[in-house]
Protein backbone atom coordinates (compact mmCIF):
# COMPACT_ATOMS: atom_id res chain seq x y z
CA UNK A 1 0.00 0.00 0.00
CA UNK A 2 1.38 3.42 -1.00
CA UNK A 3 -1.56 5.86 -0.24
CA UNK A 4 -2.83 9.65 0.55
CA UNK A 5 -6.29 9.70 2.12
CA UNK A 6 -8.11 13.23 2.64
CA UNK A 7 -10.26 13.18 5.88
CA UNK A 8 -10.10 17.11 7.12
CA UNK A 9 -9.93 20.53 5.81
CA UNK A 10 -10.98 19.03 2.31
CA UNK A 11 -13.39 20.92 1.34
CA UNK A 12 -13.05 23.58 4.20
CA UNK A 13 -10.69 25.94 6.18
CA UNK A 14 -10.57 23.81 9.43
CA UNK A 15 -10.02 20.63 10.92
CA UNK A 16 -7.02 19.60 8.64
CA UNK A 17 -5.81 15.68 9.21
CA UNK A 18 -4.56 13.72 5.86
CA UNK A 19 -3.91 9.85 6.19
CA UNK A 20 -0.41 8.45 4.74
CA UNK A 21 -0.30 4.58 4.64
CA UNK A 22 2.99 2.92 3.25
CA UNK A 23 2.90 -0.80 3.43
CA UNK A 24 1.32 -1.62 7.12
CA UNK A 25 2.42 1.47 8.17
CA UNK A 26 -0.42 4.99 8.98
CA UNK A 27 0.89 8.05 9.52
CA UNK A 28 -1.32 11.41 9.96
CA UNK A 29 -0.31 15.04 8.22
CA UNK A 30 -2.14 16.91 10.83
CA UNK A 31 -5.10 16.38 13.57
CA UNK A 32 -7.04 19.38 14.11
CA UNK A 33 -10.37 20.74 15.58
CA UNK A 34 -13.11 21.39 13.17
CA UNK A 35 -13.82 25.17 14.18
CA UNK A 36 -17.29 27.36 13.51
CA UNK A 37 -20.71 25.81 12.37
CA UNK A 38 -23.34 24.14 14.45
CA UNK A 39 -22.61 21.26 14.22
CA UNK A 40 -18.70 21.62 15.24
CA UNK A 41 -19.31 19.81 18.45
CA UNK A 42 -20.73 17.10 16.91
CA UNK A 43 -18.09 16.74 14.19
CA UNK A 44 -15.61 16.47 16.64
CA UNK A 45 -17.13 13.81 18.49
CA UNK A 46 -17.66 11.67 15.93
CA UNK A 47 -15.21 8.53 15.54
CA UNK A 48 -12.02 8.99 13.05
CA UNK A 49 -12.31 7.13 9.90
CA UNK A 50 -9.42 4.98 11.23
CA UNK A 51 -8.60 2.89 14.51
CA UNK A 52 -5.57 5.82 16.55
CA UNK A 53 -4.25 2.45 17.98
CA UNK A 54 -3.17 1.74 14.61
CA UNK A 55 -1.52 5.09 13.82
CA UNK A 56 2.52 5.10 14.10
CA UNK A 57 3.18 8.73 13.80
CA UNK A 58 1.41 12.07 13.42
CA UNK A 59 3.99 14.98 11.60
CA UNK A 60 2.18 18.62 12.89
CA UNK A 61 2.88 21.22 10.47
CA UNK A 62 2.25 23.89 13.16
CA UNK A 63 0.34 24.42 16.60
CA UNK A 64 -2.84 26.40 15.48
CA UNK A 65 -5.90 24.50 17.04
CA UNK A 66 -7.12 23.63 13.16
CA UNK A 67 -4.34 21.23 13.07
CA UNK A 68 -3.30 20.48 16.50
CA UNK A 69 -6.18 20.66 18.37
CA UNK A 70 -7.37 16.79 18.03
CA UNK A 71 -4.22 15.65 18.98
CA UNK A 72 -5.24 14.99 23.09
CA UNK A 73 -8.92 13.14 21.48
CA UNK A 74 -6.11 10.94 19.31
CA UNK A 75 -4.24 10.02 22.70
CA UNK A 76 -7.62 9.32 24.56
CA UNK A 77 -8.67 7.16 22.05
CA UNK A 78 -5.40 4.49 21.63
CA UNK A 79 -2.98 6.66 20.18
CA UNK A 80 0.66 5.54 21.58
CA UNK A 81 3.12 6.41 18.34
CA UNK A 82 5.25 9.81 18.55
CA UNK A 83 4.20 13.04 17.49
CA UNK A 84 7.09 15.24 15.14
CA UNK A 85 7.07 18.89 15.19
CA UNK A 86 9.24 22.28 14.98
CA UNK A 87 10.98 22.87 17.87
CA UNK A 88 8.91 26.14 18.64
CA UNK A 89 5.40 24.00 17.74
CA UNK A 90 6.37 21.65 20.08
CA UNK A 91 6.56 24.49 23.15
CA UNK A 92 3.27 26.41 21.97
CA UNK A 93 1.56 22.98 21.88
CA UNK A 94 1.80 23.14 25.24
CA UNK A 95 -0.34 26.18 25.86
CA UNK A 96 -2.95 25.79 23.45
CA UNK A 97 -3.47 21.93 23.80
CA UNK A 98 -4.29 22.81 27.83
CA UNK A 99 -5.53 25.91 27.20
CA UNK A 100 -7.63 24.01 24.80
CA UNK A 101 -8.68 21.40 27.38
CA UNK A 102 -8.87 24.35 30.17
CA UNK A 103 -12.06 25.50 27.82
CA UNK A 104 -13.74 22.21 26.88
CA UNK A 105 -14.01 21.87 30.37
CA UNK A 106 -15.21 25.18 30.98
CA UNK A 107 -18.17 24.79 28.47
CA UNK A 108 -19.00 21.66 29.31
CA UNK A 109 -19.91 22.92 32.91
CA UNK A 110 -21.40 26.15 31.73
CA UNK A 111 -23.73 23.90 29.33
CA UNK A 112 -24.47 21.56 32.26
CA UNK A 113 -25.94 24.37 34.10
CA UNK A 114 -28.31 24.86 32.10
CA UNK A 115 -29.75 21.23 30.59
CA UNK A 116 -33.22 20.76 31.06
CA UNK A 117 -33.97 18.25 33.71
CA UNK A 118 -33.74 14.79 32.28
CA UNK A 119 -30.73 15.63 29.18
CA UNK A 120 -28.09 14.24 28.80
CA UNK A 121 -24.65 15.72 30.42
CA UNK A 122 -22.55 17.00 28.46
CA UNK A 123 -18.74 15.67 28.28
CA UNK A 124 -15.66 17.45 26.87
CA UNK A 125 -14.22 16.56 24.15
CA UNK A 126 -10.81 16.44 26.27
CA UNK A 127 -9.67 17.50 29.77
CA UNK A 128 -6.90 19.51 30.57
CA UNK A 129 -5.26 16.43 31.97
CA UNK A 130 -6.09 14.56 28.64
CA UNK A 131 -3.86 17.67 27.00
CA UNK A 132 -1.11 17.31 29.64
CA UNK A 133 -0.98 13.54 29.03
CA UNK A 134 -0.64 13.99 25.10
CA UNK A 135 2.40 16.47 25.90
CA UNK A 136 4.99 13.47 26.00
CA UNK A 137 3.93 12.23 22.74
CA UNK A 138 5.66 15.27 21.02
CA UNK A 139 9.14 15.31 19.53
CA UNK A 140 10.62 18.90 18.29
CA UNK A 141 12.98 18.95 15.13
CA UNK A 142 14.51 21.65 13.97
CA UNK A 143 13.97 23.08 10.37
CA UNK A 144 16.23 21.42 7.62
CA UNK A 145 16.75 18.25 9.23
CA UNK A 146 15.50 15.02 8.07
CA UNK A 147 14.19 12.71 10.82
CA UNK A 148 12.64 9.15 10.47
CA UNK A 149 8.45 8.71 11.52
CA UNK A 150 8.57 5.11 10.61
CA UNK A 151 9.44 2.54 8.27
CA UNK A 152 9.99 3.72 5.24
CA UNK A 153 8.88 7.50 6.07
CA UNK A 154 11.11 9.84 7.03
CA UNK A 155 10.27 14.15 6.70
CA UNK A 156 11.64 16.87 7.31
CA UNK A 157 10.48 20.66 8.37
CA UNK A 158 11.11 24.18 6.28
CA UNK A 159 10.01 27.17 7.66
CA UNK A 160 5.95 28.46 6.09
CA UNK A 161 6.39 32.05 7.96
CA UNK A 162 3.17 31.32 9.21
CA UNK A 163 3.50 31.34 13.16
CA UNK A 164 6.70 30.67 15.21
CA UNK A 165 7.81 27.08 14.51
CA UNK A 166 4.69 26.61 11.48
CA UNK A 167 6.66 24.61 8.86
CA UNK A 168 6.03 23.24 5.62
CA UNK A 169 6.61 19.47 5.55
CA UNK A 170 8.91 17.20 3.21
CA UNK A 171 7.47 13.98 3.35
CA UNK A 172 9.82 11.23 1.59
CA UNK A 173 8.24 8.17 1.15
CA UNK A 174 10.00 4.32 0.16
CA UNK A 175 8.27 1.11 -0.47
CA UNK A 176 10.47 -1.58 -2.01
CA UNK A 177 11.44 0.55 -5.28
CA UNK A 178 8.84 2.80 -5.02
CA UNK A 179 10.25 6.55 -4.07
CA UNK A 180 7.81 9.30 -3.67
CA UNK A 181 7.85 13.03 -2.68
CA UNK A 182 4.99 14.73 -0.97
CA UNK A 183 5.43 18.29 0.23
CA UNK A 184 2.72 19.32 2.43
CA UNK A 185 2.11 23.83 2.44
CA UNK A 186 0.55 23.54 6.00
CA UNK A 187 -0.45 27.37 6.31
CA UNK A 188 2.12 29.67 4.26
CA UNK A 189 2.08 32.88 5.26
CA UNK A 190 2.77 36.41 4.03
CA UNK A 191 6.21 37.78 2.37
CA UNK A 192 7.86 40.52 3.94
CA UNK A 193 5.74 40.12 7.23
CA UNK A 194 7.35 41.45 10.77
CA UNK A 195 9.01 39.44 13.19
CA UNK A 196 9.20 35.58 11.08
CA UNK A 197 11.19 34.73 7.96
CA UNK A 198 9.27 34.86 4.65
CA UNK A 199 7.99 30.67 3.94
CA UNK A 200 10.83 28.82 2.33
CA UNK A 201 10.46 27.39 -1.23
CA UNK A 202 10.79 23.37 -1.78
CA UNK A 203 12.95 22.56 -4.47
CA UNK A 204 11.42 19.31 -5.44
CA UNK A 205 8.01 17.26 -5.01
CA UNK A 206 5.90 14.81 -7.09
CA UNK A 207 3.10 15.84 -5.22
CA UNK A 208 1.84 19.33 -3.62
CA UNK A 209 -1.00 19.03 -0.72
CA UNK A 210 -1.44 22.80 -0.14
CA UNK A 211 -3.82 25.26 1.57
CA UNK A 212 -6.08 27.69 -0.28
CA UNK A 213 -7.30 29.84 2.30
CA UNK A 214 -7.03 33.10 0.29
CA UNK A 215 -7.13 31.70 -2.84
CA UNK A 216 -9.47 33.97 -4.53
CA UNK A 217 -8.50 36.90 -2.75
CA UNK A 218 -5.04 39.05 -2.65
CA UNK A 219 -3.86 41.30 0.61
CA UNK A 220 -4.47 44.90 0.60
CA UNK A 221 -0.70 46.82 0.38
CA UNK A 222 1.00 46.49 4.01
CA UNK A 223 1.73 50.21 3.52
CA UNK A 224 -1.58 51.04 3.07
CA UNK A 225 -2.72 49.09 5.81
CA UNK A 226 -0.52 50.83 8.74
CA UNK A 227 -2.17 53.78 7.13
CA UNK A 228 -6.05 52.89 7.61
CA UNK A 229 -5.04 51.42 11.08
CA UNK A 230 -3.72 55.07 11.66
CA UNK A 231 -7.04 56.39 10.58
CA UNK A 232 -9.14 54.08 12.61
CA UNK A 233 -7.33 54.67 15.78
CA UNK A 234 -7.77 58.11 15.48
CA UNK A 235 -11.86 58.45 14.18
CA UNK A 236 -11.81 56.27 17.12
CA UNK A 237 -10.70 58.23 19.87
CA UNK A 238 -12.46 61.06 18.65
CA UNK A 239 -16.10 59.07 18.61
CA UNK A 240 -15.13 58.47 22.18
CA UNK A 241 -15.33 54.45 21.38
CA UNK A 242 -13.63 51.27 22.33
CA UNK A 243 -12.02 49.16 20.00
CA UNK A 244 -12.11 45.30 20.12
CA UNK A 245 -9.76 42.92 18.32
CA UNK A 246 -10.42 39.32 18.33
CA UNK A 247 -6.96 37.72 17.64
CA UNK A 248 -5.49 34.54 17.56
CA UNK A 249 -3.72 33.85 20.79
CA UNK A 250 0.01 32.79 18.53
CA UNK A 251 0.71 34.48 16.00
CA UNK A 252 -1.96 37.59 15.30
CA UNK A 253 -1.54 38.83 18.92
CA UNK A 254 2.37 39.11 18.78
CA UNK A 255 2.44 41.19 15.42
CA UNK A 256 -0.48 43.48 16.49
CA UNK A 257 1.40 44.08 19.21
CA UNK A 258 4.60 44.94 17.14
CA UNK A 259 3.01 47.10 15.18
CA UNK A 260 1.39 48.94 17.65
CA UNK A 261 4.93 49.02 19.37
CA UNK A 262 6.63 50.31 16.58
CA UNK A 263 4.03 52.67 15.82
CA UNK A 264 3.61 53.84 19.37
CA UNK A 265 4.56 57.62 18.39
CA UNK A 266 2.85 58.38 15.30
CA UNK A 267 -0.87 56.40 15.79
CA UNK A 268 -0.73 58.79 19.47
CA UNK A 269 -1.52 55.72 21.07
CA UNK A 270 -0.19 57.18 24.27
CA UNK A 271 -4.22 58.66 24.16
CA UNK A 272 -5.13 54.76 25.00
CA UNK A 273 -5.07 52.27 27.25
CA UNK A 274 -4.02 48.63 25.64
CA UNK A 275 -5.15 45.68 27.01
CA UNK A 276 -3.91 41.94 25.67
CA UNK A 277 -6.39 40.27 27.52
CA UNK A 278 -5.42 36.70 26.98
CA UNK A 279 -3.27 34.51 29.29
CA UNK A 280 -2.50 31.82 26.53
CA UNK A 281 -1.29 34.92 24.57
CA UNK A 282 1.05 36.08 26.65
CA UNK A 283 2.27 32.95 27.56
CA UNK A 284 2.91 32.40 23.54
CA UNK A 285 4.86 35.86 23.86
CA UNK A 286 7.66 34.48 25.66
CA UNK A 287 7.79 31.30 23.52
CA UNK A 288 7.99 34.49 20.96
CA UNK A 289 10.97 35.73 22.44
CA UNK A 290 12.55 32.02 23.30
CA UNK A 291 13.54 31.87 19.54
CA UNK A 292 15.56 34.57 17.91
CA UNK A 293 17.21 32.81 15.81
CA UNK A 294 14.03 32.41 13.81
CA UNK A 295 13.25 35.95 13.63
CA UNK A 296 13.44 37.87 10.22
CA UNK A 297 16.00 40.99 9.64
CA UNK A 298 13.70 43.64 11.11
CA UNK A 299 12.95 41.53 14.21
CA UNK A 300 16.53 40.57 14.95
CA UNK A 301 18.13 44.02 14.75
CA UNK A 302 15.09 45.17 17.22
CA UNK A 303 16.40 41.85 19.73
CA UNK A 304 19.71 43.48 20.07
CA UNK A 305 18.67 46.42 21.56
CA UNK A 306 15.25 45.61 23.37
CA UNK A 307 12.84 42.71 23.22
CA UNK A 308 11.55 41.58 19.57
CA UNK A 309 8.36 43.52 20.44
CA UNK A 310 8.84 47.16 20.49
CA UNK A 311 7.71 48.68 23.89
CA UNK A 312 4.30 50.09 24.37
CA UNK A 313 4.01 51.48 27.78
CA UNK A 314 0.93 51.99 28.39
CA UNK A 315 -0.03 48.29 27.81
CA UNK A 316 -1.89 45.92 30.45
CA UNK A 317 -1.36 42.36 30.31
CA UNK A 318 -4.52 41.20 32.21
CA UNK A 319 -3.82 37.71 33.35
CA UNK A 320 -6.65 36.99 35.06
CA UNK A 321 -10.64 36.74 35.12
CA UNK A 322 -10.98 39.93 37.21
CA UNK A 323 -8.63 42.25 35.07
CA UNK A 324 -10.56 40.83 32.43
CA UNK A 325 -13.84 41.90 34.08
CA UNK A 326 -12.17 45.35 35.00
CA UNK A 327 -11.56 46.20 31.53
CA UNK A 328 -15.41 46.24 30.74
CA UNK A 329 -15.79 49.40 33.19
CA UNK A 330 -14.55 51.41 30.52
CA UNK A 331 -17.12 53.00 28.46
CA UNK A 332 -13.97 54.28 25.86
CA UNK A 333 -10.72 54.68 25.41
CA UNK A 334 -9.67 51.00 25.80
CA UNK A 335 -7.82 48.74 23.02
CA UNK A 336 -8.99 45.13 23.98
CA UNK A 337 -6.70 42.29 21.91
CA UNK A 338 -8.41 39.19 23.16
CA UNK A 339 -9.39 35.66 22.05
CA UNK A 340 -10.45 33.85 19.82
CA UNK A 341 -9.36 35.03 16.80
CA UNK A 342 -12.90 34.40 14.95
CA UNK A 343 -14.97 34.75 18.34
CA UNK A 344 -15.51 31.37 18.91
CA UNK A 345 -15.11 31.77 22.72
CA UNK A 346 -13.18 33.45 24.86
CA UNK A 347 -12.85 36.46 26.84
CA UNK A 348 -13.88 38.78 23.50
CA UNK A 349 -17.23 37.14 23.71
CA UNK A 350 -17.52 39.16 26.81
CA UNK A 351 -16.16 42.54 25.17
CA UNK A 352 -18.55 41.83 22.72
CA UNK A 353 -21.32 41.74 25.21
CA UNK A 354 -20.31 45.23 26.45
CA UNK A 355 -20.02 46.66 23.54
CA UNK A 356 -21.57 45.50 20.37
CA UNK A 357 -24.58 47.53 20.94
CA UNK A 358 -22.68 50.11 21.27
CA UNK A 359 -22.59 52.47 18.09
CA UNK A 360 -19.41 54.42 19.05
CA UNK A 361 -17.55 51.15 19.42
CA UNK A 362 -15.27 49.43 16.69
CA UNK A 363 -14.80 45.91 15.97
CA UNK A 364 -11.34 44.92 14.15
CA UNK A 365 -11.04 41.83 12.22
CA UNK A 366 -7.16 41.10 11.68
CA UNK A 367 -7.50 37.83 10.07
CA UNK A 368 -9.68 35.28 8.52
CA UNK A 369 -12.87 34.77 9.42
CA UNK A 370 -14.31 31.08 8.59
CA UNK A 371 -17.92 30.38 7.70
CA UNK A 372 -20.08 29.49 10.11
CA UNK A 373 -18.43 31.40 13.30
CA UNK A 374 -19.68 34.27 14.63
CA UNK A 375 -17.03 36.36 13.45
CA UNK A 376 -17.88 35.40 10.18
CA UNK A 377 -21.53 36.43 10.79
CA UNK A 378 -20.31 40.07 12.07
CA UNK A 379 -17.74 40.69 9.26
CA UNK A 380 -21.01 39.64 6.71
CA UNK A 381 -23.44 42.50 8.50
CA UNK A 382 -25.56 40.21 10.61
CA UNK A 383 -27.94 43.21 12.38
CA UNK A 384 -28.03 40.87 15.57
CA UNK A 385 -26.31 38.18 17.14
CA UNK A 386 -26.69 35.80 20.17
CA UNK A 387 -24.30 36.15 22.95
CA UNK A 388 -24.30 34.12 25.76
CA UNK A 389 -28.11 32.78 25.15
CA UNK A 390 -29.18 36.54 24.58
CA UNK A 391 -29.66 38.53 21.57
CA UNK A 392 -27.64 41.44 20.97
CA UNK A 393 -28.22 44.19 18.25
CA UNK A 394 -25.13 45.09 16.00
CA UNK A 395 -24.67 48.30 16.37
CA UNK A 396 -20.76 48.93 16.52
CA UNK A 397 -18.67 49.64 13.56
CA UNK A 398 -16.79 46.73 12.08
CA UNK A 399 -13.63 46.99 10.03
CA UNK A 400 -11.44 44.38 8.12
CA UNK A 401 -8.02 44.68 7.62
CA UNK A 402 -6.89 41.97 5.88
CA UNK A 403 -3.25 43.16 5.19
CA UNK A 404 -2.26 41.88 8.65
CA UNK A 405 -3.36 38.27 8.09
CA UNK A 406 -1.52 35.68 9.38
CA UNK A 407 -1.81 33.63 5.88
CA UNK A 408 -0.51 34.17 2.27
CA UNK A 409 -2.55 35.45 -0.37
CA UNK A 410 -3.64 34.21 -3.98
CA UNK A 411 -0.18 35.76 -5.33
CA UNK A 412 2.00 35.02 -2.47
CA UNK A 413 0.37 30.86 -2.70
CA UNK A 414 1.10 31.14 -6.55
CA UNK A 415 4.65 32.38 -6.31
CA UNK A 416 5.64 29.50 -3.85
CA UNK A 417 4.15 26.87 -5.89
CA UNK A 418 5.73 28.53 -8.87
CA UNK A 419 9.34 27.79 -7.87
CA UNK A 420 8.67 23.75 -7.25
CA UNK A 421 10.64 22.71 -9.95
CA UNK A 422 8.48 20.67 -12.52
CA UNK A 423 5.47 22.02 -11.43
CA UNK A 424 4.17 18.49 -9.86
CA UNK A 425 0.62 17.92 -9.12
CA UNK A 426 -1.59 20.07 -6.67
CA UNK A 427 -4.22 18.86 -4.11
CA UNK A 428 -6.13 22.28 -2.57
CA UNK A 429 -7.33 21.69 0.68
CA UNK A 430 -7.97 23.91 3.70
CA UNK A 431 -10.48 26.50 1.99
CA UNK A 432 -13.95 26.98 1.66
CA UNK A 433 -14.92 25.88 -1.72
CA UNK A 434 -14.84 28.89 -3.53
CA UNK A 435 -11.46 30.32 -2.58
CA UNK A 436 -10.28 26.62 -3.58
CA UNK A 437 -11.88 27.39 -7.31
CA UNK A 438 -10.51 30.48 -7.84
CA UNK A 439 -7.36 29.26 -6.37
CA UNK A 440 -7.35 26.16 -8.88
CA UNK A 441 -8.02 28.46 -11.79
CA UNK A 442 -5.18 30.57 -11.03
CA UNK A 443 -2.73 27.56 -11.06
CA UNK A 444 -3.65 26.17 -14.17
CA UNK A 445 -3.31 29.49 -16.09
CA UNK A 446 -0.41 30.86 -14.12
CA UNK A 447 1.69 27.94 -14.37
CA UNK A 448 -0.74 25.40 -16.03
CA UNK A 449 -0.57 23.20 -12.84
CA UNK A 450 -2.90 19.93 -12.70
CA UNK A 451 -4.75 20.79 -9.84
CA UNK A 452 -7.58 18.40 -7.55
CA UNK A 453 -10.26 19.94 -5.07
CA UNK A 454 -10.48 16.44 -2.71
CA UNK A 455 -13.06 15.75 -0.86
CA UNK A 456 -13.29 13.36 2.54
CA UNK A 457 -12.53 10.23 1.82
CA UNK A 458 -10.44 10.79 -1.79
CA UNK A 459 -7.60 8.65 -1.91
CA UNK A 460 -4.83 8.87 -4.31
CA UNK A 461 -2.38 5.89 -4.78
CA UNK A 462 0.90 7.36 -4.98
CA UNK A 463 1.92 4.85 -7.60
CA UNK A 464 -0.52 6.43 -9.98
CA UNK A 465 1.92 9.90 -9.53
CA UNK A 466 4.85 10.06 -11.75
CA UNK A 467 8.51 10.05 -9.69
CA UNK A 468 9.99 13.26 -10.98
CA UNK A 469 12.59 13.61 -8.23
CA UNK A 470 15.93 11.74 -7.61
CA UNK A 471 17.67 10.63 -4.30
Amino acid sequence: MFELEFYGAAGEVTGSCHILRVGDRQVLLDCGMIQGGRDADARNTKPFPFDATQIDAVVLSHAHLDHSGRLPLLVKRGFTGSIHTQNASQELCGILLKDAGYLQESDARRRNKRRKHGSDRVVPLYTIEDAEETLPYITGHRYHEWFDVCEGVRARFLDAGHIMGSAIVEVELKQGGDRRVLVFSGDLGQFDTPILRDPEFPEHADLVLMESTYGGRTHRDRADTLLELEELFDAAHAEKGNILVPAFAVGRSQEILYHLGKNFRNWRLDRWRIFLDSPMAISATKVYWNYPHLYDDEATKLSRTMNPMPSIPNLVLSKSADDSRRINEMEYGAIVIAGSGMCTGGRIMHHLKRNIFRPRARILFTGYQAYGTLGRRIVDGADEVRLFGDSYNVKAQVSTVGGLSAHGDADDMSCWYGSIQGKPPVYLVHGDKDAAKAFKRKLSEEHGARVTLPKPGTTIDLRDIPSATTE
